[in-house]
């Protein structure tokens, strides 16, 4: 996860050259920056280099990124009021450029490897949308959902028809599998996902075009595993907080898996990151199905020899079984 990033030399000269939502609007730039960890790392799948907000700036929230910040959302969307002005997002015209960057990445691979497109989740995106960035406690995001349900509900149904069309349009480009990050839903009770996440994850997956599998993750959703099975997804992502076997058993072995290594991992030694990536296969115990991972994105502390080594280690440690 998170092949392209700022732990990557190479990345590092193009965001020298480029603003980080310009590099995303520049099909050539961002394929690039797609194939950059492909050729220097000999991964198994490009990732799209994107974000996850893209689809957010047509709504007209006013959506920022400072030098060394996260985002940051100018007009929170708070209220009923803020919720009702709210339209449909027109994806196709909005973020065409992603779509361009998938044609270009396709064109660029060899056939055997594939792209994997991804987008936010809606609970994800809404967070973003309603705290105005990132937050601790999303008291905000919690507020909206307990006080005025009628309004988030509206939102939800905005934010899963234009990911729904943002996905059918990279799978449309090319991209053969998708994945949904939904990196802030392990902030929610069991009770409160299967109330206000649950049903919409339903209706996006029902909406995504059939065949590419579509990969579903969170981080800290150890307790929400099951539901988010019962959302959907043929892959459901492992974040690094859960013991691989465990996460496999809560989501029903007729469901592959992805991951799940500590991304901090990597920060150490090859010699120890072979022993970490040896305990996540022995864990799986060589079932059809798993897809080795990090359980979140690469650090930008992460020397790029230690992931070319876990590349390689995971290969090696694949090929004995």
């Amino acid at each position: 996860m998170r092949q392209a990033g700022r732990y990557l030399p190479e990345y590092r000269a193009m965001r020298a050259r480029y603003g980080f939502l310009e590099l995303c609007k520049h099909p050539e730039a961002a394929a690039e920056v797609t194939l950059q960890p492909v050729e220097r790392l000999g991964v198994d799948a490009a990732i799209l280099f994107a974000d996850i907000l893209l689809i957010v700036e047509p709504l007209g929230v006013g959506l920022e990124f400072g030098a060394g910040e996260g985002p940051v959302i100018e007009r929170p969307v708070r209220g009923e009021a803020d919720v009702a002005w709210l339209g449909p997002v027109d994806v196709e015209s909005a973020v065409g450029f992603v779509f361009d960057t998938v044609r270009r990445v396709r064109k660029a691979l060899p056939v055997h490897l594939p792209v994997i497109g991804f987008a936010g989740a809606p609970f994800t995106v809404a967070s973003y949308v309603v705290e105005g960035g990132a937050s601790r406690d999303y008291l905000h995001v919690k507020r909206l959902m307990y006080e005025a349900p009628a309004a988030w509900q509206r939102l939800m149904d905005v934010l899963v028809d234009a990911t729904a069309r943002y996905l059918n349009g990279q799978i449309a480009a090319g991209a053969q599998a998708v994945q949904l990050f939904d990196s802030w839903v392990g902030v929610l009770s069991p009770v409160d996902y299967r109330a206000f996440v649950l049903p919409h994850m339903k209706a996006l997956f029902a909406k995504l075009t059939p065949g590419p599998p579509a990969i579903h993750f969170g981080t800290g959703t150890a307790a929400l595993l099951p539901l988010m099975r019962e959302a959907g997804g043929d892959v459901i992502g492992l974040d690094w907080r859960v013991d691989l076997g465990a996460g496999w058993d809560a989501v029903g072995h007729d469901v592959a898996v992805q991951g799940n290594l500590d991304p901090a991992v990597l920060l150490a030694a090859p010699p120890y990151i072979r022993k970490r990536t040896q305990a996540v296969l022995d864990a799986a115990a060589g079932r059809t199905g798993h897809i080795f991972n990090l359980g979140h994105g690469i650090h930008k502390e992460t020397p790029v020899e230690h992931v070319k080594a876990l590349v390689d280690i995971v290969h090696e440690l694949s090929d004995r079984r």
